[in-house]
């Protein structure tokens, strides 16, 4: 067993990432010792590819990838996981002796983030915002979890019709629809998601007003930091059940850990000493 391990995280607008604290802290529930760097690269002076090989190089066990480069990762590196694939998104990269691996710890730790707060309810018909790499992740996660219907907005409506399209091709029998109106998009929808960046620290706001929530039963909000964002505020506000973004952060890197180490940590241990150490606001 390794007794330390280089990692790091490559992204803008990081700097209040817990990424860092949650793996020491699960590093030292198997004595390793973890070191992980924030890495932004136009405060490095550098492109995404400049970064990406520096870490490659320098002796990283691996990185994650936040926004907005979690697609620009994924030509990078092999994915094994045809989903994966399908999702066009990395936010997990493992650098090893056969050339650097992607995964997506978003697609599989908002399933299990969905089921630790909503259970077993189904998604029903669900408005998700933004259809970006963490939005294409959490789309095929609700195609896992059994949506019925999906409507996409998106800014870029051509980022909504490449994901709708690969959407259909997963699970042909969904209800897959293109929306410009969130607001009109949320009508008569049981779920409302936010997979922008709009409501984190420095891009205020929220993506949908409040009284387009009325009728929805419950909402998640990929952002975490801060977990209780506008749009959830929101949303508690109108008697939703509120999915937060921190459920997400922490179940992806429940996942990346055990991706780096070999080793599942101790969740209720390791959640415990996230919200100790104030790492839940």
């Amino acid at each position: 067993m390794t007794d330390s391990l280089k990692l790091g995280l490559i992204g803008d607008n990081i700097a209040r990432s817990r990424s860092p604290l949650l793996h020491r802290l699960a590093g030292a529930q198997h004595g390793i010792g973890v070191t992980y760097d924030r890495l932004v690269p136009n405060q490095l002076d550098q492109d995404f590819a400049a970064v990406f090989e520096g870490c490659r190089t320098g002796g990283y066990r691996g990185i994650n990838v936040t926004y907005p480069y979690k697609e620009i990762a994924a030509p990078m590196v092999r994915i094994d996981d045809p989903m994966v694939r399908a999702i066009g998104a990395v936010n997990t990269v493992i650098f090893g002796k056969d050339g650097p691996r992607g995964y997506n710890t978003d697609h599989t730790g908002f399933m299990a983030a969905y089921r630790s707060v909503l259970e077993q309810a189904a998604p029903g018909t669900v408005l998700m915002i933004g259809t970006g790499g963490v939005g294409r992740a959490v789309a095929f996660g609700l195609i896992g979890l059994g949506v019925r219907a999906l409507r996409l907005v998106d800014r870029d409506p051509a980022k909504a019709e490449a994901l709708a399209q690969s959407l259909q091709e997963a699970a042909p029998d969904t209800d897959i629809t293109i929306w410009d109106d969130g607001e009109k998009a949320a009508e008569a929808a049981d779920g409302l998601i936010n997979c922008t960046p709009v409501g984190m620290v420095g891009y205020e706001g929220t993506p949908l007003p409040a009284a387009a929530m009325k009728g929805a039963s419950w909402a998640f909000d990929a952002v975490y930091t801060p977990a209780d964002t506008q749009f959830l505020t929101d949303a508690a506000a109108a008697g939703l059940s509120v999915l937060s973004g921190w459920e997400l952060f922490f179940h992806q890197g429940v996942h990346a850990w055990a991706l780096f180490s070999g080793f599942g940590p101790d969740e209720t241990e390791l959640r415990s000493s996230l919200m100790d150490m104030g790492a839940a606001a």
